[in-house]
């Protein structure tokens, strides 16, 4: 795994390269044989004059083993892990020769601690190459001395940022940094600058170990970061609201660390991973973002036996705000777009978005003017449905109405390609439904994109009941090639996200009904983890849609012979439509949005439901969580759901349910099964059944079983 290799200057170059993996990373292997690697340089430094530690891999190194950390629950057995890791990134910039780290590509969390202990970083340019310290997007801090080296090494407030956003930076941003010493264009010139600097610095150390040195911009005593200190915890806790507590940690590891020595400050670091790493919140991340997220993009929600599909000309009916992100995410993708609508003026108008976009990544730097204009000229904006001739994919996304929906179907359908794929846009309407107006129902599929489009990551791709796994397949694909996540479901109303997305908007709505100030609702909301309150989520989403798919839905269901449940909350939407308040885009919903102004809360809410006694806030958000558990819970009894991952990353990337509690179904497993069944029963008895549990909950709490894949 390590090759150890002298040149006739006495340079010893270390490659990793770590066996049957694809990228290196910290585990025991790594661990025993870095252990007889630092032995032999201990033994030999007398003839050795530096070392330049590289890699074999396309990465440097990509961090600890998740795998291993995650199955670890002793306490002392962390730390322990944790110190013994230390120790050994002690002896490497203690050595008493220059030690520098050779970036070739990639290193993160435990590789860029690594790359920390030696005493300069040479980094290839390579555009696909990030450094940073990742770890609290798992829930974690970096446990490898990451926070006490960095915040010497730059200072307090300058490294705190990345730290606790956990931002990753391309090579000549980690310069800019100062995280990174010095660029190369070639893997061989990287390599000549490494050794280059060992021989210009003989007797080289790492500043900390200077008994000269003092910390940059002043450690937690100096009086300007001392005043500094108070706000950062408190601007925290207003935007985390105290769910994340690795953003906490590591602020109390820099500060803490700051006004001590190295090895105690070291060893603080220690006691706050561990204590993160036995916590609940970084099992529920590390569960969603490393397991779930890792399985999709790895294509386990994809058909085998299916080669790769490349889709190439792609036509979006419909240019408004969904049809126009979707245009531009395929054209920035590579693919040729043909926009259309009713009239070449309101295509144009669609183009035009992705026109401004374009501009932004231009101005900002991302992108070349050349570039820019390459991709705006890859689309097409038309009124005639014979420009789609051609097309593998078309997707519609025109107004929820399905008879539109059929008609702009078979007008263009004809003209696409015999193996080409139709798509849907919709967000309730069920696919088997709507693949009644296609010629090729096996060649139509849902794709549920969500607003805005060029942001948001995900894309849910819905079954419908002919749609075959050829289809599939090519959909599955699609969204990989413009870069966003694909979660599989099968058809029902609503499907996953917009049908359990509604049950927290709706129970947020409910209470307001019931007498509950609006602002305590905001609040409550907000401290569950989700990204808005339900009333401003219901604002965003405008309660004359929702309307309008509640009576499309009590229309198709009457002609089943079923009814809609009723809800307490439509009560409160039909007294604000009444009123002409159906939400931001009409200027006025529950909130009021003045021209230039910030919005707020329409102070008649009050007044037109009457205040009565405060409930408990937990109470409250307990309701808004578990009612979205269950309801997904649900969606797995009635085969919606194929997946746990396919739920949790759903439910996190579609509409913002708490990361912290790693998804709808990792939230249960974390709540506890039986303590879940137990709270839903109270609900249940106070707000009637929309809270009643599920025969599969129970039969898996009964079965001492998790929601797992």
């Amino acid at each position: 795994m390590f090759n150890y290799s002298k040149d006739n200057d006495n340079i010893v170059t270390i490659t990793m390269d770590m066996q049957g993996r694809s990228a290196n990373v910290i585990n025991e292997d790594f661990g025993k044989l870095w252990l007889e690697t630092l032995d032999r340089l201990e033994k030999e430094k007398a003839e050795i004059a530096g070392v330049v530690l590289t890699s074999a891999k396309s990465t440097f190194f990509a961090g600890a083993d998740i795998d291993n950390l995650y199955k670890q629950t002793n306490p002392q057995e962390i730390f322990d892990m944790c110190e013994g890791l230390k120790k050994q990134l002690r002896r490497i910039e203690t050595l008493g020769k220059p030690v520098v780290a050779a970036l070739n590509g990639a290193a993160l969390g435990g590789g860029l601690e690594i790359a920390l202990a030696c005493h300069y970083r040479v980094a290839l340019n390579n555009p696909k190459a990030v450094f940073g310290l990742p770890e609290v997007g798992l829930g974690l801090l970096p446990g490898g001395g990451g926070i006490i080296r960095l915040t010497r090494m730059i200072g307090l407030q300058p490294a705190l940022p990345y730290l606790t956003e956990g931002k990753k930076l391309k090579a000549k941003e980690a310069v800019s940094a100062g995280i990174v010493n010095e660029l190369a264009e070639t893997p061989e010139d990287m390599i000549a600058k490494a050794k280059a600097w060992i021989k210009a610095n003989p007797k080289a150390i790492n500043p900390w170990d200077d008994k000269a040195f003092k910390f940059p911009g002043g450690d937690a005593r100096n009086p300007k970061v001392a005043s500094m200190i108070p706000i950062v915890p408190a601007m925290t806790k207003k935007k985390t609201h105290g769910n994340y507590p690795a953003v906490e940690a590591i602020i109390n590891t820099a500060v803490e660390g700051s006004v001590v020595d190295f090895d105690t400050a070291c060893r603080i670091e220690s006691r706050y991973f561990t204590s993160l790493a036995t916590g609940q919140v970084s099992k529920n991340m590390i569960s969603a973002f490393w397991y779930n997220l890792n399985a999709i993009n790895a294509g386990g929600s994809r058909p085998k036996g299916f080669e790769k599909y490349v889709t190439k000309k792609v036509g979006v009916l419909g240019a408004g705000m969904m049809g126009a992100g979707i245009a531009y995410v395929s054209a920035i993708s590579g693919m040729e777009v043909v926009l259309k609508d009713v009239s070449v003026e309101a295509a144009e108008k669609g183009k035009a978005y992705s026109e401004g976009l374009l501009k932004k990544r231009v101005s900002k730097g991302k992108m070349t003017k050349e570039k820019a204009d390459e991709v705006l000229a890859k689309i097409k904006a038309t009124d005639n449905a014979a420009d789609m001739e051609g097309c593998d994919l078309i997707i519609e996304a025109v107004f929820e109405d399905r008879a539109l929906k059929a008609k702009v179907t078979q007008e263009v359908e004809s003209v696409m390609l015999t193996e080409g794929t139709f798509a849907s846009n919709t967000s309730t309407l069920p696919i088997t439904g709507l693949a009644q107006a296609s010629a090729r129902p096996k060649q139509f599929i849902g794709l549920h994109f969500f607003s805005p489009v060029d942001k948001m990551p995900l894309v849910e791709i819905i079954c419908g009941a002919e749609t075959d796994d050829a289809t599939l397949a090519k959909a599955f694909d699609y969204v990989l090639q413009i870069k966003k996540t694909p979660i599989v479901v099968n058809d029902s109303r609503g499907f996953y996200t917009s049908r359990v997305f509604s049950t927290y908007v709706m129970e947020g709505i409910a209470m307001l009904g019931e007498g509950q100030h609006p602002k305590s609702i905001e609040n409550a909301g907000m401290k569950a983890g989700m990204p808005v309150g339900p009333l401003a989520l219901t604002d965003e989403v405008s309660m004359k849609l929702m309307d309008h798919i509640r009576k499309q839905t009590e229309k198709d269901l009457a002609a089943e012979g079923k009814t809609v449940p009723h809800h307490p909350g439509f009560a409160v939407c039909e007294k604000l439509l009444a009123v002409n308040r159906p939400g931001k885009a009409a200027g006025a919903g529950f909130y009021e949005y003045p021209v230039g102004g910030t919005k707020y809360l329409w102070s008649e809410l009050t007044t037109m439901f009457p205040q009565t006694t405060p409930l408990d806030q937990q109470e409250m958000i307990d309701r808004m969580l578990i009612v979205q558990a269950l309801d997904t819970v649900r969606c797995v009894e009635e085969g919606v759901l194929r997946s746990v991952a396919d739920a949790n990353i759903g439910s996190i990337f579609g509409w913002g349910f708490s990361p912290f509690n790693g998804g709808t179904l990792q939230f249960i497993n974390g709540y506890g099964l039986n303590k879940l069944i137990e709270r839903s029963k109270q609900l249940e008895a106070k707000y009637g059944e929309r809270f009643s549990v599920p025969k599969l909950l129970q039969d898996k709490a009964d079965k001492g079983e998790l929601f797992v894949d």
